[in-house]
């Protein structure tokens, strides 16, 4: 498939749903060669077969990227099976409210666990065969929720702001090595994240928040995924904030 990253090979991780499913079906219409992963290989399945009955090319490597070992075989699948990596996007993400007094520690680990510590497993593991091609580019999704606290959902938010300041260390770190690191921080978008909340009330709010009317659409931040992707390897856009037109989240 032509296009502006012909050539190219991505590796999508959380590519099951949501932004990580819109990234993989854009980043291959783009031309990229797509890897996919995430915990759910029947949908991976059906991802690949979508994208290549749209003409590219995909192969699924399922897997729980919150286990280093697992999250470094991803990358290196992908180099087995597509030859090399020139944009890795880490989209694997949950949403968990809570609090500080009274904290479910194993809850904050987990969110932890998929929301930051996966992106460094990932980030670590693919950087050697960036620098070694001469560059590439790593995009992480965040959040609005990594620029402001909320005291509802502690995790995520803490998670977001881990993500962000990681982001911008490896940028200053890789830059002279070619390899350009992109944090993208989405408002309102309508995907499933809210729908694994235990707690009803939250849960109910969260849906609400991400479904109102006015949200953005996963190919919203896709789109922004392959403009990033697609710049000229001088420019570097670090960090991107995507709010919907009519936004009326505290500021």
């Amino acid at each position: 498939m032509a296009g502006a990253l012909s050539g190219r090979v991505a590796l999508v991780i959380g590519a099951s749903s949501g932004i990580g499913e819109g990234a993989a079906v854009a980043l291959a219409a783009a031309g990229a060669s797509v890897a996919v992963s995430a915990r759910r290989a029947d949908r991976l399945e059906e991802l690949v077969r979508r994208i290549e009955q749209q003409g590219g090319r995909a192969t699924a490597l399922p897997g729980d990227v919150t286990d280093e070992a697992v999250a470094t075989g991803i990358v290196a699948g992908t180099l087995e099976r597509l030859g090399r990596l020139d944009i890795l996007v880490n989209s694997a993400g949950v949403v968990r409210p809570g609090g500080v007094e009274n904290a479910d520690t194993a809850e904050w680990r987990r969110v932890m666990d998929i929301n930051f510590m996966a992106s460094l497993y990932t980030c670590s593991a693919a950087i050697g065969p960036m620098r070694a091609q001469g560059g590439g580019d790593i995009i992480n999704i965040s959040s609005t929720a990594g620029r402001r606290a909320a005291s509802t959902f502690g995790p995520y938010s803490a998670s977001k702001f881990a993500l962000n300041a990681m982001s911008e260390g490896m940028r200053q770190e890789m830059g002279e090595h070619g390899i350009r690191v992109c944090v993208i921080e989405p408002g309102a978008t309508t995907t499933e994240v809210a729908d694994s909340i235990g707690d009803p009330g939250h849960r109910a709010a969260m849906q609400e928040h991400v479904r109102k009317e006015g949200a953005m659409k996963s190919e919203d931040i896709a789109a922004a995924i392959v403009f990033v992707a697609s710049l000229p390897r001088r420019a570097n856009v670090c960090e991107l904030l995507i709010k919907p037109t009519i936004d009326t989240s505290p500021s």
